[in-house]
């Protein structure tokens, strides 16, 4: 499932098409997707202007010149891929396509079906049932060590499992938690609860600075995730502890000392960390 960086690079590319152009078409190939779309979802779309494309945690937000908020999330196997008007018959995969007054088309396509597309007014965004509750961006301004740790107060359960609650910190999932822990050296295991002052100051930090490189890096491309030009992410090429269960620790001198990175099983998600450099 994309993560913060995928959805953040997918937002930014469909921006530089969709930003300032007006839908001339938009269609439909099925009726929904992990959820039916909405009553005249191409009609209400069709015509309409796009004032911004954004992202909300793991969410696509596009607004629109009528107050209209058009929300997506990719599922497990969603891309969104820019081209050219084409020329040849949609792909079975290919299940809504959107199509600018700059003669641009944008395609959705999901093999298995997992992501959504819905529509809501403007006024209603925070309080959708998609995003209420969720909780604040890790790239913004606002969150530092002190809301982290308000947000941990009292948590019992395993800092990884916290952190992966999207009502604690939007949008992070597994890879890139598992990298700012190792990076912050603190154990997956720890109750979240016990994380002091200063590591809860070690580690906002660099929460921040993964992210940042993810993003830089057009996010990561395990299986489905492609950038909206068709280029695929690379930060995978930079992960220290993500996927890397019995290899050398990147970080601790004479490493088969250390027994490599780790791999265990949380809340039914692998977690990859080395027990040595991770307290």
């Amino acid at each position: 499932m994309p993560e913060l960086p995928e959805v953040e690079t997918v937002a930014r590319g469909l921006a530089q098409v969709w930003d300032g152009r007006r839908f001339v078409s938009v269609e439909t190939r099925r009726s929904g997707l992990r959820v039916p779309f909405p009553k005249d979802f191409a009609q209400r779309l069709t015509g309409r202007r796009v004032e911004s494309v954004g992202r909300r945690a793991k969410y696509l937000v596009v607004r629109l010149d009528d107050g209209l908020v058009m929300l997506g999330h990719l599922g497990m196997s969603g891309r969104m891929t820019i081209g050219a008007l084409r020329n040849a018959p949609p792909g079975p995969h290919d299940h809504v396509e959107w199509v600018t007054d700059a003669g641009i088309s944008v395609t959705l396509t999901d093999p298995r079906r997992f992501g959504l597309f819905t529509l809501c007014e403007a006024g209603e965004l925070a309080a959708h049932p998609l995003l209420a509750g969720i909780g604040p961006e890790p790239l913004d301004d606002s969150f530092d060590a002190k809301v982290l740790a308000q947000a941990l107060k009292g948590k019992s359960g395993p800092i990884k499992t916290v952190l992966l609650d999207q009502r604690t910190v939007a949008g992070l999932g597994n890879i890139y938690v598992c990298e700012s822990l190792f990076r912050a050296r603190i154990s997956p295991l720890r109750p979240a609860g016990s994380l002091t002052k200063a590591e809860t100051g070690r580690l906002v930090p660099l929460i921040k600075a993964v992210l940042t490189e993810a993003v830089a890096a057009g996010g990561s491309t395990l299986k489905d995730h492609a950038r909206p030009d068709g280029e695929l992410g690379y930060f995978q090429h930079s992960f220290q502890v993500y996927g890397r269960e019995g290899e050398a620790c990147p970080d601790c001198p004479g490493a088969p000392q250390c027994g490599g990175i780790s791999r265990i099983t949380q809340a039914g998600r692998s977690t990859f960390y080395c027990a040595k450099r991770q307290v």
